[in-house]
């Protein structure tokens, strides 16, 4: 019985052997593509759902209201995390978190003469006992408890002492200051963790280092509380809301509210927006989610168009068979069996793409992706796609098929519904096609107005170089050496980095404050030179200079901060921030140091080249890095010979800064040229079966006097006419798209007219290409093969 399906569908695939290959390779690309991004989409949402405690865990987020407006982040009070497991009943657990070092560098440790950079943060003692993170070896709970005590991962434990065994009990000196004692090795962190670090520290050292965390106004750890079973998140925060007004006095026209964020939907849901969490890497989730669905859709409707425009060729079998007594039901599951084997036959050639372009995604994509073919789930759903590509895409032609006349079909004429139903397929797949050609070129039009943007300083030639080491002491040394080395033109220091600076506070005062008003200022700790390493542009007045002893109770402000404060005249006011007080000596330009997500925020600078830690700045002439960096790495091995030389570009800093960004950017470049080599496979086997189907025509009107260009124009033009309707129909669906992922920028592109009209001739050429090759054969056929019968 089930010969009698399979021989009449192996025999078509074989006879018409270009059809097949055409259509099982259009649906082979879809899958695979669609595999790409479903792997890297369940790869998204699986970092963080590992912790067993995830349903009871939370980080603390603050939200601010004040003259009108409301921000919020996750920067909280360092005393925060203790007082609210003792003072608030449902919470079991609770913990600070914060980088040892500067963020976005790595602690030097030394340990039985070896040394080696690592990432470290200072965390409270009940930290392992909150997340999945399994210990080898050492006690969860009192791991760190002591000030001394380090927590290190597997592979810190490898490279220092051979063995997680052996390295209980050793000690590791920080930084050439400190000396730690291994308390608990924990396993290595897997990738699907947003969390990476390569050990942890006690909370104690933190608030003993940092006199300012230990004041309620100054805000800048991470607190996670884990609550106790059953205990009701949404009544805890309802409790912790008003929590920071018993320790500090309440402010007129300023409201300081704590919040929960369920921390397994951080990573995704990381952004704010009016206060809330609303958005962040979810958005590209969904985006590559709903890509997958168009090119699956894309992959799907060609097969429709290819085997409805076929039925022309299989309308006398279905005559046929339909006069010998097939029943229609019988008709459709054969035709629909047939859709079900090709695409069958995709999906395993789409899993031998997968497998052999799978590097090359995992580099695009900057993931350890793996294919999970050990498990049942993955099979399943394997099974599910086939099975929904397969009826989805042989539904119609199935249908289409079994319902011709079985006189009309004899006769080799078809219904012109098929005809109506495959132009609108053509329109939906190239108006999905030119959607993703206008997203992309917005992509990239944003991502170079961000790299190309005048950010107010020049990050080219800018060099940052970690504080580490004996640089915490000596830097006034190294400064005077870098100085003299060819190539370096300027030296400076400051607390961040330049790309980033998170520090915030509220405790910025002038004389003419109203009472009751609270501004928060971004605040930034620098050295001598600052603004002349970043060549900053000053409004007004000066830099920090050694000639004027009392610029060390000085400030810098910038435009947006002198406009805040509404100071006409801000030279020469006084202002006072944590303890001192001081005068303004310069304005500065405006200029971005944070992402362009952002909008510029009041800054207060100061100065104090005692600090120690931070980034010294160094600025490098056009044409001389290679000689600098080889002069300041000999200053560093002379001044700090235990500490490898290590230096990032400013530049490379603030790539980093859009690195979610340029994913996508590469990614929907990527897809987009994929979606539309789909659509003109499928275009090509229409234009196939067209001039197939119009021979005769095409010979009659040849042998009347019809020019080649004449005949190329009657095949091409009712093409071109729907792909200037998907054009119509996709540009306003693609600005509405674009428009509500610019909103997400504070400084962005506009989105201009010709945008479209560059994606939909993009499409439009590709798609005269692909069918002038068809149109062309056709019409330099010689006549007389066309007109004679068989």
């Amino acid at each position: 019985m089930a010969a009698n399906y399979f021989k009449p569908i192996w025999r078509f695939l074989i006879k018409d052997r270009a059809f097949s290959l055409l259509n099982m390779m259009g649906l082979a690309l879809g899958i695979c593509a669609s595999l790409f991004i479903l792997l890297w989409v369940q790869d998204e949402q699986r970092v963080d759902h590992f912790h067993s405690q995830g349903d009871r865990l939370f980080q603390v987020y603050s939200r601010n209201f004040y003259e009108g407006s409301v921000e919020a982040s996750f920067a909280t009070q360092g005393l925060l995390a203790q007082e609210l497991k003792t003072n608030v009943p449902e919470i079991a657990l609770a913990s600070g978190f914060e980088y040892i070092a500067a963020p976005g560098t790595k602690s030097n440790l030394e340990a039985v003469g070896k040394t080696g950079k690592m990432l470290g943060f200072f965390a409270g003692s009940d930290f392992l006992s909150m997340f999945t993170y399994p210990l080898l070896l050492g006690d969860k709970a009192s791991a760190l408890s002591s000030p001394e005590g380090v927590a290190i991962s597997h592979m810190m434990a490898t490279y220092f002492f051979g063995s997680p065994e052996s390295a209980m009990g050793q000690t590791v000196s920080l930084e050439g200051k400190e000396d730690l004692r291994v308390t608990a090795v924990f396993e290595d962190l897997p990738s699907y963790s947003s969390q990476q670090f390569d050990f942890l520290r006690s909370w104690a050292p933190f608030m003993t280092q940092n006199a300012w965390a230990s004041t309620w106004r100054n805000a800048s750890p991470a607190t996670f509380i884990l609550l106790k079973p059953d205990s009701d998140p949404e009544s805890v925060e309802q409790k912790i809301k008003d929590f920071l007004y018993q320790y500090i006095d309440p402010q007129a026209g300023v409201r300081q509210e704590l919040a929960l964020q369920a921390y397994p939907s951080r990573y995704l849901n990381g952004a704010f927006k009016n206060g809330y969490p609303n958005g962040g890497r979810i958005a590209y989730v969904r985006l590559f989610t709903v890509l997958a669905i168009f090119i699956l859709a894309i992959a799907c409707i060609n097969f429709m168009n290819l085997a409805t425009a076929g039925a022309v060729k299989r309308a006398k079998e279905v005559g046929l068979l339909k006069t010998i007594g097939a029943s229609r039901v019988s008709l459709a599951f054969r035709y629909l069996l047939e859709a079900l084997v090709l695409t069958g036959a995709a999906v395993v050639v789409s899993l031998v793409l997968l497998f052999m372009l799978l590097p090359l995604f995992q580099e695009l994509t900057s993931k350890q992706l793996s294919v999970p073919i050990t498990t049942a789930r993955f099979w399943l759903g394997l099974s599910g796609i086939w099975l929904a590509v397969g009826l989805a895409s042989g539904s119609y032609p199935a249908l289409y098929l079994s319902s011709l006349n079985p006189l009309r079909a004899l006769k080799a004429k078809t219904a012109k519904g098929g005809a109506f139903f495959r132009k609108g397929l053509v329109v939906f797949q190239f108006s999905l096609s030119i959607i993703l050609i206008a997203a992309m070129l917005v992509f990239q039009r944003q991502m170079d107005f961000i790299q190309h943007t005048t950010i107010g300083y020049d990050r080219d030639n800018l060099l940052y170089i970690p504080i580490e080491g004996n640089l915490i002491t000596n830097y006034e040394a190294f400064k005077a050496q870098a100085s003299a080395v060819p190539g370096v033109l300027s030296v400076s220091k400051m607390r961040n980095s330049p790309t980033y600076i998170e520090h915030h506070t509220w405790g910025v005062s002038w004389p003419s404050k109203p009472p009751g008003t609270t501004l928060s200022f971004t605040d930034a700790v620098v050295g001598y030179d600052f603004v002349s390493t970043m060549r900053l542009r000053l409004k007004e007045g000066r830099d920090f200079s050694r000639a004027f002893g009392a610029d060390t109770a000085a400030f810098l402000i910038n435009e947006t901060a002198a406009r805040a404060i509404g100071l006409q005249q801000p030279l020469g006011q006084s202002l006072g921030w944590d303890q001192r007080q001081g005068q303004v000596i310069g304005v500065l330009e405006d200029f971005h140091f944070n992402s362009m997500h952002h909008t510029i925020e009041p800054l207060i600078v100061r100065l104090d080249e005692n600090w120690g830690w931070g980034t010294i700045l160094v600025r490098i002439a056009p044409g001389q890095t290679a000689p600098a960096l080889k002069g300041l790495e000999q200053v560093n091995k002379t001044l700090n010979p235990a500490i490898p030389f290590t230096y990032q570009f400013s530049d490379w800093e603030f790539s980093k800064l859009y690195h979610s960004e340029q994913l996508v950017s590469r990614l929907a470049s990527c897809f987009a040229v994929l979606a539309l080599i789909v659509s003109c496979l499928g275009l090509f086997g229409l234009a196939t079966f067209t001039a197939a189907q119009r021979v005769k025509e095409i010979g009659v009107r040849k042998v009347l006097g019809a020019s080649v260009m004449s005949v190329v124009y009657l095949l091409s033009a009712g093409f071109i006419r729907l792909v200037l309707l998907a054009i119509l129909i996709a540009s306003p669906i693609a600005w509405w798209a674009m428009n509500s992922w610019l909103e997400d920028f504070a400084y962005r592109i506009a989105i201009e007219w010709w945008m479209f009209i560059i994606a939909g001739l993009v499409a439009a050429v590709i798609a005269l290409l692909t069918i002038s090759g068809q149109a062309i054969r056709a019409a330099v056929a010689n006549p007389v093969e066309s007109l004679r019968d068989e």
